[in-house]
């Protein structure tokens, strides 16, 4: 039941951080692909920082231990990308 439980009220925590932030009103998103406001940014890139560096203490202390990584299909991510920009385009977004 923990391993269910800890997740999703990280989750909520995180989204809770957000919306208090503002971070998920209209203005803020679209200022983002404007370049006017990085604030969404910045606060994505530091959760990444923070999660990173928390994973790895938790690898190194033998509480966690990380899977292998596989092999990237590089020709499958240009392909499955490309599908995605062209349809994030023709939206309008």
């Amino acid at each position: 039941m923990g391993d269910i439980l800890f997740p999703l009220v990280l989750g909520f925590a995180f989204g809770w951080a957000l919306q208090k932030a503002g971070l998920t009103k209209y203005h803020k998103i679209v200022n983002v692909f404007r370049f006017t406001d990085l604030a969404v940014l910045k606060f994505m890139m530091t959760s990444l920082a923070v999660a990173m560096v928390g994973t790895f203490a938790l690898s190194t202390f033998g509480l966690i231990s990380l899977p292998a990584v596989p092999a990237t299909y590089v020709v499958g991510n240009l392909v499955g990308g490309l599908i995605f920009g062209v349809g994030m385009a023709g939206a309008g977004f």
